[in-house]
């Protein structure tokens, strides 16, 4: 399997103005397909409404015997194989894959990342399965300010060429959207230097980055005896200039016993709040706070974790528009035998997405298929539960709504091809990549040519 270097040529093809096939009619002048996919034994296309919410989580909207044409950056046609192909006028040098009966679903989107950093933490790895817990470890000089240490020392170089990496794996493993904490600086020069990290391969990788300030992730060790200083810090100097910088879309505080109290996240939120950042929050992960009713209360996009939460945090949750991002890899790697409560969730009217929360500490994955396989089992989501929170809810985690996660004409052609014949084969047959092709943005940039 190989990443490809898709072109940027429009050529051979209409403006994206003049495309458009609207539930299989054609309206306007037919533009011509860049790109075609035949012969897709089975199509999960989510086409509907966002989010899923209770029993519409199953809902995947099937076809079979299927084929997509894509002109540009967006879904053209999705119909029968052999009637796309016979309507869609082509243009020179369009794009063919076959499918030969495969399976084909929305690139995931994987809605929690802390993906820039060089040195990694194998060693605490060990140290948990000693009998360390995850704190005992972060209070004897490891854990996030152990990271923070090392990239302080790491050059941009360095912190460009290790995300790089990240991102490639992401994509060969079917992403097509994340998002990318910063958390690792704890000082406004290495918290900006992380975020243009983010935004120089925002801006020449395929995969799209939604970057997320995280300043707010711990203490760093010059402050720990003066936590309030850091707090004004956070607030007067590195919010304004993240926002000025127009480095991040979002602002997350990890709210959680030891690190930071709901009334400091709630401070630092308002904070970036007034330089229009949007809120998400690390919200009762270790230990109930109180997170997640704060989420709910904030207006947060998303409230993530929710291993340790209430019920009536969960009560919260299931009457507002903040999204459950539950983070299963995280649970399974640092052993807790603790799980978020998706069921109650579910069943209660939650919005529920899963995502990696790849990090060197607590979850080193950058696998979306993984954590489709752990929630089913750990979660006891059906499988279409799963898959329909790793890529449409997941949209809905970022803010993108309508525009990611969901295979429909006029939509953005995100979407990958497995060695499978059921969506089912996802979490069945785990540890192992079964990605094939990868298109983001109507371009074929995972192929399994070489």
């Amino acid at each position: 399997m190989a990443l490809t270097s898709a072109s940027d040529s429009s050529d051979g093809f209409l403006p994206e103005s003049e495309v458009r096939f609207i539930h299989g009619k054609p309206v306007g002048p037919p533009s011509r397909a860049t790109l075609m996919v035949k012969h897709i034994g089975q199509l999960v296309t989510m086409r509907g409404p966002a989010p899923r919410i209770g029993p519409a989580l199953n809902d995947l909207g099937i076809l079979e015997n299927a084929g997509i044409a894509v002109a540009g950056d967006r879904i053209l046609a999705i119909g029968p194989s052999d009637e796309v192909e016979g309507r869609v006028p082509v243009a020179p040098q369009c794009e063919l894959i076959d499918a030969q009966g495969g399976l084909v679903t929305p690139g995931f989107v994987d809605s929690h990342t802390h993906p820039v950093f060089n040195m990694t933490r194998e060693k605490e790895f060990e140290l948990r399965l000693q009998g360390k817990s995850y704190m005992d470890i972060a209070g004897a000089e490891g854990g996030i300010r152990a990271s923070v240490r090392d990239l302080r020392a790491s050059g941009e170089e360095t912190l460009r060429s290790e995300l790089r990496k990240r991102l490639d794996r992401m994509l060969s493993l079917g992403t097509t959207t994340v998002e990318a904490k910063s958390g690792y600086g704890l000082s406004t020069r290495s918290e900006l230097m992380s975020l243009e990290t983010i935004r120089y391969w925002n801006e020449r990788h395929p995969i799209e980055i939604i970057p997320t300030f995280l300043g707010a992730h711990e203490v760093p060790d010059e402050f720990r005896s003066n936590r309030e200083e850091y707090i004004k810090i956070l607030i007067e100097e590195m919010i304004p200039e993240v926002a000025k910088q127009n480095l991040a879309r979002f602002c997350d505080v990890f709210c959680e016993e030891g690190v930071f109290t709901v009334e400091e996240t709630g401070r630092i939120l308002e904070a970036a709040g007034k330089y229009g950042l949007r809120f998400k929050l690390h919200a009762d992960e270790l230990k109930s706070s109180g997170g997640a009713e704060l989420a709910v209360k904030l207006g947060a996009v998303s409230a993530d974790h929710l291993i340790a939460v209430s019920k009536p945090g969960i009560k919260a949750l299931s009457s507002s528009n903040t999204v459950a991002t539950l983070l299963p890899g995280t649970s399974y790697s640092l052993g807790l035998g603790k799980y978020a409560p998706a069921r109650d969730l579910i069943s209660k009217g939650g919005i529920v997405a899963l995502a990696t929360d790849c990090n060197p500490g607590s979850n080193y994955s950058e696998s979306m298929a993984m954590m489709v396989s752990l929630g089913c089992l750990h979660y006891r989501m059906s499988p279409a539960e799963a898959l329909s929170a790793a890529t449409v809810n997941g949209a809905v985690a970022l803010g993108l709504a309508g525009e990611r996660g969901q295979l429909e004409e006029g939509r953005h052609a995100d979407f990958v091809v497995w060695d499978a014949k059921d969506y089912r084969e996802i979490p069945y047959h785990y540890g192992v990549n079964l990605v094939t092709n990868v298109v983001k943005s109507g371009k074929l940039v995972v192929s399994d040519k070489e």
